[in-house]
């Protein structure tokens, strides 16, 4: 059960860093792809923890 704190902390650090990214290179592509890899990261996160 301590891992999802751990793993929440590092979702968090993940989203600012790729906000930051947004914030300083508008870019539409480049929102694109911070939208996937967000999407990648929270299924990782949320079902693939579930699982096991």
């Amino acid at each position: 059960m301590t891992n999802m704190p751990i793993k929440l902390v590092a979702f968090a650090i993940l989203l600012g860093f790729l906000g930051i990214l947004i914030y300083r290179v508008p870019r539409l592509d480049l929102g694109a792809l911070v939208a996937l890899t967000l999407v990648l990261a929270a299924v990782d996160l949320f079902w693939k923890s579930r699982r096991g």
